[in-house]
């Protein structure tokens, strides 16, 4: 990884340094000391480490941005006792503690753990005194988020944003270390005033992204190929392709499966039946914007498909009203964030229609999301908290994944669960150019959600299952465009840490030749545990899509397949809700119980093999008219191997053995 530069141009002192600065003078003059007495006494900064991300370098520089772009910024404020609070977030949520399950009130939590009111304070008044504007903070007071014009924020904070090119994107960032007045060094963790939190996107493909060279969204003159159509079932349909894997036959591509195929692959049909589906529950969600037709769409959507409507006991929400929303072009669009909200809830609901689903959105994918989660976390509104969007890779600066944290540990402490998505691209190594796990998802007070291929019969039972990766190979004029698999089109995340060392809990289970692949010693490995994500074998879900950012006007309803670790994460937390109910106890941080459980009893999880033989799926574009042999398994450089592996972790969920593990 790329080291960040640290040369560039300094700024004029603070205001209060300033004048600090020139009452000096006057006083050493009066007294007859000038020259370097005077000179000394301007020193006023101190340097932020690890607030400039990787990749601001000198390789990817563009030149200083434009003294007018909107920058957000956010700081965070350190807690007051981080050691303590880690060794009680394992404590509380380790099986065989003598604190297991005692857990914190966020009360008290903020009473002995946030940052105090008067260090907290200091910091807004520094942001605004700068001339920033304050746009949200925490009841938890653990971090602030503010806006200004990149001239002001360069002032701020003693550097330069410059524009530097990265992910296909152009971004500013900070040209050298940022700096703080040392008289509020010590209330600041970690400092963010780059735009690569707004490459935090939702973990969302449908079928037919992400072809290589290729535009899946072309209309073809003609397609020499195979077609037939999606199968609602595995198996449904075959079609007859050039020799593969000493196949010429393969089944088509699931049309999306629905809600009760879920319950029953995933053995919860007769709980959910008998009335063991989530109910007393809350499954919060979290994700920028918000859908103006969620409610409604669903509610079609249940009509089309058989299954439950929502009512005010099932669904409620808090979000911000859409003249708050901010940052949508750089987000990717409120249109980009409703599918993944729809794919969120109908599958979460889907799975436990007896369970509240609270959804809370942020108003940008940056700090938004942050204070979004804050709303959960400092009203204790969930146990269970699903979150299917990350960064590209750990690519944020050192300083604010440690601020995260923050919010990981506070969950953790207050029993609540949070699962996040591992990404939709493997191992990074495409986009970075190196490979990396997600971020929040390798965080060690997560629970990492990676991403399955599943199979599922007629009569809807469990077939298979196997980790998600893509590798497609156009067929055209009676052969394989490429030599096979074809080229990598998205994969559950997954790999080591190169920022979290190796948490207790998986020492034992995760292979060393994993945990200790970045040397220096044992790290942090992603993803925990996996459900459905590949969009081949996907999800349908039904919106009515925004065709309108500024006005949020939509279309006319439609149904879509959806995919990506977006999909598992609330296909896990769903369960969990389930689990929580069957059983009257709450799993909290479930990493340390799933471990051990894992250690005693391997049938925790369903192991998630390799298909033997090498499986795939015929998959043709209706907008193309272009067929593609999708082959499965093919996660980048991750492997699904017998036990635990990056792609799926310890296995697939099995709801029946989380509550056997949550009883004890």
């Amino acid at each position: 990884m790329s080291r960040p530069s640290t040369s560039g141009p300094r700024r004029r002192p603070h205001r209060r340094a300033a004048l600090a600065a020139a009452t000096a003078v006057t006083t050493l003059t009066a007294f007859g000391i000038t020259g370097g007495a005077a000179v000394a006494a301007v020193s006023p900064e101190a340097a932020v480490a690890g607030s400039v991300p990787s990749w601001a370098n000198q390789t990817n520089d563009k030149g200083v941005a434009p003294a007018d772009v909107v920058v957000e910024g956010e700081i965070y404020l350190p807690l007051r006792d981080e050691a303590g609070a880690q060794a009680l977030a394992l404590a509380v949520s380790t099986p065989g503690s003598s604190s297991y399950g005692k857990y914190l009130s966020p009360q008290q939590w903020i009473n002995t753990y946030s940052p105090t009111r008067r260090d907290f304070n200091d910091i807004v008044k520094f942001v605004k005194g700068e001339g920033l504007t304050v746009t949200a903070t925490p009841a938890s007071r653990q971090y602030v988020v503010f806006r200004g014009p990149t001239s002001v924020v360069s002032a701020a904070f003693g550097t330069t944003l410059h524009t530097y090119s990265f992910a296909g994107r152009d971004l500013v960032a900070p040209s050298s270390t940022p700096t703080v007045p040392t008289s509020i060094k010590a209330q600041v963790k970690g400092l963010t005033i780059d735009q690569g939190r707004f490459l935090t996107h939702p973990n969302t493909v449908k079928p037919g992204a992400n072809i290589p060279g290729v535009s899946a969204n072309a209309r073809s003159a003609a397609a020499a190929a195979p077609t037939a159509p999606c199968s609602t079932y595995f198996g449904q349909y075959q079609v007859t392709v050039p020799k593969a894997y000493g196949q010429t036959s393969f089944p088509t591509n699931i049309c999306g499966y629905v809600p009760d195929q879920l319950r029953s692959a995933y053995g919860l049909s007769k709980l959910v039946n008998s009335g063991v589906n989530g109910a007393g529950q809350t499954v919060a969600i979290v994700d920028a914007y918000a859908s103006p037709t969620i409610v409604s769409d669903t509610n079609l959507y249940a009509l089309k498909t058989g299954s439950q409507p929502l009512t005010s006991s099932t669904y409620a929400q808090i979000v911000p009203k859409v003249s708050d929303f901010s940052d949508a072009t750089a987000c990717g669009g409120t249109a980009g964030w409703q599918g993944e909200q729809t794919l969120d809830v109908q599958s979460a609901h889907g799975v436990a229609p007896g369970a509240q689903i609270l959804y809370v959105g942020g108003f940008n994918c940056g700090g938004g999301l942050d204070i979004a989660l804050s709303k959960i976390l400092d009203r204790k509104l969930s146990t269970i908290v699903s979150n299917s969007y990350g960064y590209t890779g750990e690519a944020v600066p050192s300083s604010v994944l440690q601020g995260e944290v923050n919010q990981h540990l506070q969950a953790a402490v207050e029993g609540i669960g949070l699962y996040f998505s591992s990404g939709d691209n493997g191992d990074e190594q495409a986009k970075l150019g190196y490979k990396s796990p997600d971020f929040p998802a390798s965080s060690p007070f997560v629970t990492s959600v990676g991403g399955t291929s599943l199979e599922i019969a007629a009569n809807g039972s469990y077939t298979t299952e196997t980790g998600w990766g893509s590798a497609i190979d156009q067929i055209k004029d009676g052969a394989y465009v490429s030599p096979l698999p074809g080229a990598f089109a998205g994969g559950a995340g997954g790999g080591v840490s190169a920022q979290f060392s190796q948490p207790a809990y998986q020492a034992g289970v995760v292979p060393d030749r994993l945990a200790n692949s970045q040397g220096g010693g044992a790290s942090r490995v992603s993803p925990d545990v996996a459900a459905l994500a590949d969009p081949y074998t996907g999800f349908l879900i039904g919106l009515s899509p925004i065709t309108d950012d500024a006005t949020q006007a939509t279309g006319s309803f439609i149904t879509e397949t959806y995919g990506g670790t977006s999909l598992a994460s609330p296909i896990t937390a769903a369960q969990v809700a389930v689990a929580q109910q069957a059983t009257g106890r709450v799993a909290g941080f479930a990493n340390p119980a799933l471990y051990a459980g894992y250690k005693a009893n391997k049938s925790i999880t369903r192991d998630v093999k390799p298909l033997r033989p090498q499986g795939a799926v015929v998959y043709t574009s209706k907008r193309s008219g272009n067929t593609y042999l999708v082959s499965l398994d093919k996660d980048s450089s991750l492997r699904t191997t017998r036990g635990y592996d990056q792609t799926t972790g310890l296995g697939s969920v099995d709801v029946y053995a989380i509550a056997s593990a949550l009883r004890g």
